[in-house]
């Protein structure tokens, strides 16, 4: 294992399947001994996740919710990411940059360039690698198609500001995500959270055994 931590974002529209995922991936971790962060953006600190409120439930262009989404992520890495990882923790995060070009980026069509600065500047000069940018070690991209998601989430709860956009903007999301994933294909590893969710566990654990990250594992509960 890194000797400073490790950190995995998990990054998809609602509906794909993060949350259990992530809930049996920190079991597994623990289960060898490992100290496991749970997180999320937006959000993770009190800062945070008052940016969080406003994002999800005010009007604002695209321009500001980036604003918002990356002034959070700066907050999120100094007080609690980045001292986990110098403790050698493993942390997971229920998205995270790569969210916020599949969004605002894709979904909103904010230039795709001022958020690669916006990045640049919200996540260098931090303790463990001052002069290089944090990003996620693995990031599991949760694929399925927005009408499938709709489909899952229909009836589960009100929807926020951008869960009652349409499936156009969330097809532009998708988009948006197979452009990261194109742009990083060592960090990313897409799985196809259309299948059921054992079958999903399976893809996720062949990608962390085959990184050497956790030995063979067997079906989640």
């Amino acid at each position: 294992m890194p000797p400073t931590g490790l950190f995995i974002s998990f990054e998809g529209i609602d509906g794909a399947g993060k949350s259990s995922h992530m809930d049996a991936l920190a079991a597994a971790f623990r289960a060898q001994g490992r100290n496991v962060v749970c997180t999320r953006e937006p959000g993770g600190t009190p800062l945070a996740e008052k940016l969080r409120a406003m994002l999800l439930h005010d009007s604002m262009d695209a321009l500001t919710e980036a604003l918002l989404v990356f002034a959070g992520r700066r907050d999120h890495l100094r007080t609690v990411i980045e001292p986990a990882l110098v403790r050698g923790d493993v942390v997971l995060c229920d998205r995270f940059t790569d969210a916020t070009f599949a969004y605002q980026g894709g979904g909103r069509g904010f230039d795709w360039q001022s958020l690669s600065l916006l990045e640049r500047l919200a996540q260098t000069g931090l303790a463990l690698q001052p002069d290089l940018m944090r990003e996620p070690d693995l990031t599991l991209w949760f694929d399925l198609a927005p009408a499938v998601a709709a489909a899952r989430l229909a009836g589960a709860r009100s929807p926020d500001r951008f869960e009652a956009l349409d499936q156009a903007f969330f097809e532009r999301v998708a988009q948006g995500y197979a452009r990261r994933a194109a742009e990083a294909p060592q960090r990313f590893a897409q799985l196809d959270a259309a299948q059921e969710r054992e079958h999903v566990w399976l893809q996720l654990q062949a990608v962390l055994v085959q990184r050497g990250w956790l030995p063979a594992m067997g079906a989640a509960a």
